[in-house]
């Protein structure tokens, strides 16, 4: 472009060139030297402008991606932010019901207590000095106010899954029968408790009907003496005889 410019230029001086003196001829050179550098400095001014719009142009999709990404944003916290109003409308909605199950726990609680010990009042009466210890314990603690109801309801279904072990094992221990007599006690689950002497002469039942010890036959002094072994790990488990009243199983 600059060069078919200069071109014309020349075409132009040429031709004036021998209607023009020498002094006229400069000062037309020197209009054409102007002319270029204003041209060239346009030019400068224009590739300045052309520079300086593509940066803001660039700018402008950089802004507006970053604002396309602040509205997704924005829309997602907002989607966030309606799921946990709903839930903390949940949890209130629950928290008021805790109130009133927290309220009912303890009678709960208390009446549960109540049912075991009937229970032991009326089952096969072994341990019953420890047993019944273990019922005043929990009846004290559900009397303290600082004791929650969560923990008052874990230690009632404690003293319960204790009561329930009992059915499912086989136990001994030392006693002292109504006349002074030292004995071991044997407990078979809830089938049957039984007494034998240390010199292992003696031996009986406790009668649930009754409410005392029958004494049993002399039969019955190894299979007693067999089990009370047993349960204090001294002998293998093993099948016994025992005398079992019907109705009692």
């Amino acid at each position: 472009m600059k060069n078919k410019f200069n071109i014309v230029q020349l075409c132009i001086i040429v031709s004036i060139s021998g209607m023009l003196s020498s002094s006229d001829m400069e000062s037309v050179l020197e209009v054409g030297r102007d002319n270029q550098m204003l041209s060239a400095k346009s030019q400068d001014r224009i590739d300045t402008t052309e520079r300086q719009t593509d940066k803001i142009i660039n700018e402008y999709k950089a802004v507006s991606k970053q604002v396309e990404g602040l509205k997704l944003y924005n829309e997602q916290k907002r989607i966030q932010i309606a799921a946990q109003l709903e839930l903390m409308d949940k949890l209130d909605e629950q928290l008021v019901q805790v109130v009133v199950m927290q309220r009912q726990i303890p009678p709960l609680a208390q009446r549960m207590l109540e049912s075991l010990e009937s229970f032991i009042s009326l089952d096969t009466p072994f341990r019953i000095e420890e047993r019944q210890n273990r019922i005043d314990l929990v009846r004290s603690s559900l009397a303290k106010p600082k004791v929650t109801a969560s923990e008052q309801v874990r230690q009632v279904l404690e003293a319960y899954n204790i009561e329930a072990e009992y059915g499912r094992k086989i136990d001994t221990y030392e006693s002292t029968l109504e006349d002074g007599t030292v004995v071991n006690i044997l407990v078979i689950g809830r089938i049957g408790m039984f007494y034998q002497t240390k010199d292992e002469q003696s031996s009986g039942r406790w009668n649930n009907t009754t409410g005392t010890w029958d004494e049993l036959p002399g039969s019955y002094r190894k299979p007693i003496r067999d089990g009370i072994r047993m349960a204090k790990k001294l002998a293998p488990t093993d099948m016994l005889m025992m005398p079992v009243v019907k109705g009692e199983v």
